[in-house]
């Protein structure tokens, strides 16, 4: 355990992967880079929620997640982690229940009094050895699993958005982690129209439910840490009206149905230059700068899908990029992809009450850490986010209720 002024605290090191990345070149960064952050920060605690199990061609893909998985527990890397617990949802078969999610949890060998809630049984049970769970998830009573109505997203034929949640009890202090996936941009064009865009006001609806479900009467109310990809993007028109302020726009319509299919923005002057080109999948800005200057924080004013549940959630300081959508392409690290406005997809959040737990020390900027990974090199379409912090001591005194459950059903 580490000591702060004579008093334990835990290094608790949370990670949110966008996606398990099945292609080998990929793949060899994604773990370099997650084995550079777990030597760097050295947590007791890992958590590790992916979305997209498989990556985009799930069916050809998920023989590479299990090659993956394995490389993770057997690796020299990860050898002082003597616990694990992995849960997948490979059951593409399934269309009613599928996700694609996959949560995965490492305990370092120092971490003593660790365990994880049943909740058919309704009681915590001790962490030991290293488990996989894949395919239905459904009969594991080890965590709780939902996919959001069909009719939340009826633009898509089916949806794996969904999410799954674990409960854990660490050094006498009860916790949620949960694992989302909310909706996407279908169309630029759409997300463009209104301020805040419809696909905003879905995303809205959905995270709702996950709150309403996971602080339900059928279990004690515990903090809880939300991290996934929320699909969170800037208000499209907030920033094209800034990004385009001094363009004139050309609207360009289909022969056939005269529906609009392209926003060209020109320059007013210097020879009509194009500033950005808008289609239902084309984002093309002319100057990718304005989203990696200063890790893109002047835009930040117009990352709002969160201030509506400031009542119920917060988040540590955003002071990286947009973490989507990046180049694919091995050699283009930094590079974003022209299909959608560079958004902060991916995030961390926490209920006011798990952000209590969270120990910072005075005059040590490093004792929090809320950054993304892999900067400089290619991780995938997102880049992986992660929170590093430590639980304050004395924490669980906060909640002498959910104690009191812990020594009553744990022991």
């Amino acid at each position: 355990m580490c000591v702060v002024v004579h008093v334990y605290t835990l290094n608790s090191l949370f990670i949110l992967f966008p996606c398990i990345l099945q292609p080998e070149n990929l793949q060899k960064n994604w773990l370099r880079e997650f084995y550079q952050t777990v030597h760097t920060h050295k947590p007791h605690f890992i958590a590790l929620h992916c979305q997209e199990v498989g990556g985009k061609n799930y069916e050809a893909s998920m023989s590479h997640v299990d090659k993956f998985v394995k490389e993770l527990l057997s690796s020299d890397e990860m050898n002082e982690y003597n616990r694990a617990r992995v849960y997948l949802d490979e059951n593409y078969k399934s269309q009613e229940h599928f996700t694609a999610l996959g949560n995965l949890y490492f305990l370092h060998e120092s971490l003593k009094n660790t365990y994880q809630f049943d909740f058919k049984a309704k009681k915590f049970k001790k962490v030991t050895g290293k488990e996989i769970y894949s395919e239905t998830l459904e009969s594991t009573p080890m965590l709780e699993k939902e996919k959001f109505p069909q009719d939340y997203f009826p633009e898509c034929k089916w949806s794996r958005k969904g999410f799954i949640r674990t409960r854990w009890s660490v050094t006498d202090c009860a916790f949620d982690l949960v694992n989302i996936h909310l909706f996407h941009d279908a169309s630029n064009l759409i997300a463009w129209e209104t301020s805040p865009s419809v696909y905003s006001g879905t995303r809205q609806k959905a995270l709702t439910y996950v709150l309403d479900r996971i602080t339900d009467q059928r279990y004690d109310k515990v903090p809880h840490f939300l991290f996934g990809d929320f699909n969170f993007r800037l208000d499209s028109k907030g920033v094209i009206e800034t990004l385009c302020a001094s363009a004139t726009m050309q609207t360009i319509r289909a022969a056939d149905t005269n529906q609009i299919n392209k926003l060209i923005f020109r320059e007013s002057k210097n020879d009509r230059k194009v500033v950005l080109q808008l289609e239902k999948k084309l984002f093309d800005y002319f100057n990718q700068d304005v989203f990696r200057q200063n890790n893109g924080v002047e835009l930040l004013e117009f990352d709002r899908e969160l201030s509506v549940f400031k009542d119920k959630l917060s988040e540590q300081e955003i002071s990286f990029p947009p973490s989507y959508p990046y180049s694919e392409d091995s050699n283009q690290g930094k590079q974003y992809m022209n299909t959608r406005c560079p958004s902060w997809c991916d995030r961390i959040l926490l209920s006011h009450s798990a952000r209590d737990l969270i120990y910072k020390a005075e005059n040590d900027e490093k004792s929090v850490i809320y950054d993304n990974i892999g900067p400089n090199v290619c991780m995938g379409d997102h880049k992986p986010v992660f929170l590093f912090f430590r639980i304050a001591a004395g924490a669980a005194k906060r909640y002498q209720r959910t104690e009191k459950i812990f020594r009553e059903t744990a022991l």
